[in-house]
């Protein structure tokens, strides 16, 4: 295989590397193998253009032209021309395609389903990143900048995923770059006619590592170095969209089946209880008199994590036409059977259907399916509210308190499931809530003071506009400041519940609305709400109420009542045509701190889309990866600079004194050029005498240069005054160099002169290896904090800034030389015919 070959399949393989890191976010993991055909046939059509040769811009094209046709044929053949050529329909079949795409990134965690939209997004993006990097490390024949698509790849994955095996997907992109460089370097090495070894370990040894694996081990070395610093740093992480966990949702699926896999309920609590203009949502007609109870529930939050609250993965089944009895619900309980007929917004998009709980049946026309353990809907293939009409039936559950506080112990299935509590839970939680309830006989008692500190004698106020904190220690911070609104303080009370062995989850949706003149009621925006819900035998799920001025008090939980009569409450929650509230809650932010407790990016009940949607637009998650690319790869800009130039000059050195010594003659010029000083590989292969010995001034130069800038890397200074021989021996004195390492600065300054003044320059062999040695003793010399700037920072890097400005000159300098010879008239030519 040649080397262009066989740097062709190292870039498709490095990319193929870096995609892998997608393979958490979307599920299943065909997309793959898609990748792989389109982008061997993207590498091939590069490889065949190089080879006729084309020019690099025309190859670009072409690789370009291939691709967009591959994704036509994928995508949009029905729109296209003979199925092959993309036309205007085609293209707006992509626009469509990438919008359903962006809708599906917010609405879906992960892993989110590979509907065409998201496919389209994850194959198109691993083709044009792999376009680019075939571009710049093969038909530009620069590997290192093909980092940088490499890299806003893994960036991405990494920022979007939360999995524990994210440093596998790191390595496994390392990987890819580092064979990358090293095919690169072999490839190069290979067109000056043989690949040069290093000096010898030892005498009679074998040899050293050639010039790309000693690259190669240090590129390695500090990427790995920055991999393992970087996540140290306080830098800022993406939330929302795809990168929340909690919500769920429904992955494609026939009707009979199938499994929620999280839907991201899109737009924060926070945000809703804060909106500028607050307004109807969803309007309701009921035939109970009392609508002070009816709750409209979306979701269950059932898997605590001692970070937040999120729901579990479940089975979905087909719609039923009649709901089985909610579990734990016994016959002796009082409960009335009510219908509500619920209209929603057009601009109201949610995936879960708001209804009173819980429902005995629904009738909505479109997609959905049916979760039984939550006893809730949710929509499948794009199904959302928009617009939606539809009539539940559901009981109104009217337990007594001596029902709830004469419940027997909840079966084995749901102590199990209900009752986790993780290792992680600060003990502060369980020992106050301990406290809390050290007076109550029953688990209703203790539900009932839990909920009474709370809402009444704990000191605690409602108020979205704190910041509570995140982590693990959240829920102890918020018992600590007592200050929050409904999520801090759900998630507080299920979580104290389930430590003292009462099974308990977190309920999504909506507080009652506002009665209306019409008989209706108007469900607003500020009506989002979370609430826990703790489970009785006999009972069922029950619901409790500890936000202070939010929603209800259950009449459970008054004293001296027996349920059998549901009094009008006062209701906290206001519609959208009442006055501004007084309560402290005027914050429209939401805060980092709320989206790790997931006040804003968990399961939360409204996505506005007058707003702008739900989760993270593609364009911000492009925007944050291009500025996490940029701080990341500017600091590494100067040390891969210096590595590289280090690299070319000292595998150039090698090369002149090889073709200085008499290769055969006839064989070609390597094409590149460059300066004197600082030679590139590119470099006469195999010439004549004469042209050898003009290429050896330029190459012993570039090794005098690379001597001088790693002096000055370790702290001293190049003296342009000086001549080489007093230059060297003031590296020595400086350097404190012995006299080993100083024969080898002053053979490589003798170097210098002989090709400078004699007669008949040539260049001698093992400079190279002379800088080396004096690079190692420096290196020793030095202490840590220079020994780290020499390589993180180095001095010398200064001198790609240099290059740029003598460019600019030049190239001022050439365009200004053109622009005269066509405005100058030739000597001695008249005007006229």
């Amino acid at each position: 295989m040649s080397g262009r070959a066989r740097l062709t399949l190292c870039s498709a393989a490095a990319t193929l590397l870096a995609s892998c890191a997608l393979l958490p976010l979307v599920e299943p993991a065909t997309w793959l193998l898609q990748a792989v055909f389109l982008l061997a046939i993207q590498s091939g059509v590069g490889a065949a253009t190089r080879r006729v040769p084309l020019a690099r811009p025309l190859t670009v094209a072409a690789q370009t032209l291939v691709t967009l046709m591959l994704l036509t044929v994928v995508f949009a053949r029905e729109h296209a021309v003979a199925g092959l050529v993309p036309g205007p329909e085609a293209f707006r079949h992509f626009g469509d395609l990438l919008r359903s795409g962006a809708d599906d990134v917010g609405r879906y965690a992960i892993p989110a389903p590979l509907s065409d939209g998201i496919q389209l997004m994850v194959l198109g993006g691993v083709l044009v990143i792999g376009l680019a990097v075939d571009t710049l490390a093969v038909t530009f024949r620069n590997a290192a900048p093909a980092g940088l698509p490499l890299l806003a790849l893994y960036s991405v994955a990494a920022g979007l995923s939360d999995g524990a095996a994210d440093w596998l997907w790191f390595l496994a992109a390392a990987a890819g770059y580092l064979m990358l460089l090293l095919a690169e370097g072999r490839e190069r090495l290979s067109q000056w006619g043989r690949v040069f070894g290093g000096a010898a370990r030892g005498a009679g040894g074998p040899p050293g590592p050639v010039a790309p694996v000693r690259t190669g081990r240090r590129i390695g070395m500090a990427a790995l170095g920055v991999a393992l610093a970087v996540p140290l740093l306080p830098l800022p992480a993406i939330q929302g969209g795809l990168l929340g966990g909690a919500g769920t949702g429904v992955g494609a699926g026939n009707g009979s089946g199938g499994t929620i896999s999280a839907v991201n309920p899109l737009v924060s609590l926070r945000d809703s209880l804060n909106v500028d203009e607050d307004r109807t949502i969803l309007t309701l007609r009921t035939n109970t008199s009392n609508t002070s109870d009816l709750y409209l529930r979306i979701v269950s939050l059932d898997d605590f994590d001692g970070t937040t609250w999120k729901p579990a993965k479940r089975h979905i089944v087909t719609v039923p036409d009649e709901f089985p009895t909610p579990t734990g619900l016994g016959p002796g309980v009082k409960r009335t059977e009510i219908t509500t007929r619920i209209a929603a917004a057009q601009d109201y998009r949610q995936d879960w259907l708001p209804m009173p709980y819980p429902p005995s049946g629904v009738q909505v026309k479109g997609n959905w399916r049916y979760e039984p353990v939550g006893m809730t809907l949710v929509g499948d293939h794009g199904q959302n509210t928009s617009g939606k009409t539809y009539q539940v039936t559901s009981l109104d559950v009217q337990p007594t308190a001596e029902q709830l506080a004469s419940a027997p112990k909840a079966p084995g299935s749901v102590l199990r499931d209900y009752t986790k509590v993780p290792d992680s839970l600060p003990t502060v939680v369980a020992e106050q809530a301990r406290e809390i309830t050290k007076d109550a006989a029953s688990d209703y008692e203790k539900a009932v003071a839990l909920q009474d500190y709370f809402a009444v004698t704990g000191g605690f106020e409602y108020d979205t506009q704190v910041e509570v904190g995140s982590g693990p220690g959240a829920i102890a911070r918020f018992l600590r400041d007592k200050q929050g609104f409904c999520v801090h303080f759900s998630f507080a009370m299920a979580a104290m519940a389930r430590t003292l062995g009462i099974p308990a989850r977190v309920a999504v949706g909506f507080a009652p609305g506002s009665p209306q003149a019409d008989g209706s009621v108007a469900v607003s925006l500020k009506d989002a709400h979370a609430w826990p819900e703790l489970y009785f035998e006999g009972v069922g799920w029950t619901r409790f109420e500890p936000t202070p001025t939010r929603g209800t008090t259950p009449t459970y939980t008054l004293p001296d009542t027996s349920g059998d009569t549901v009094p009008q409450l006062p209701q906290a929650s206001r519609s959208a045509d009442a006055a501004p509230s007084a309560q402290p809650s005027a914050s429209t932010s939401c805060s980092a701190q709320d989206k790790k407790l997931e006040g804003c990016a968990g399961a939360l009940p409204v996505n506005q889309a007058g707003q702008g949607g739900g989760g993270t637009p593609w364009y911000e998650i492009a925007g944050w990866t291009l500025l996490g690319v940029a701080l990341l790869g500017l600091p590494l800009l100067p040390m891969l600079w210096r590595l590289r130039r280090r690299s070319v000059r000292l595998a150039s050195a090698q090369h002149s004194a090889s073709a200085a010594a008499g290769s055969p003659p006839g064989r070609r010029k390597g094409g590149d050029g460059g300066r004197a000083d600082d030679a590139g590989p590119a470099v006469l292969l195999d010439v004549p005498p004469g042209e050898a010995g003009d290429a050896a001034v330029g190459h012993v130069l570039a090794v005098w240069r690379e001597l001088t800038d790693t002096a000055w890397d370790y702290g001293i200074e190049p003296d342009e005054a000086l001549t080489p021989r007093r230059a060297a021996a003031r590296i020595v004195r400086i350097g404190e160099l012995d006299e080993t390492v100083g024969r080898a600065v002053h053979r490589v300054a003798g170097a210098v002169e002989q090709v400078l003044y004699a007669p008949q320059p040539r260049a001698e062999a093992g400079l190279a290896d002379e800088v080396r040695t004096v690079r190692a003793a420096l290196r020793e010399k030095a202490g840590w904090s220079t020994r780290v700037r020499a390589v993180a920072a180095p001095r010398s890097a200064v001198r790609a800034v240099w290059d740029l400005a003598d460019r600019w000159t030049a190239l001022k300098a050439s365009w200004t030389a053109r622009l005269t010879a066509l405005v100058r008239r030739p000597s001695g030519q008249q005007s006229g015919g």
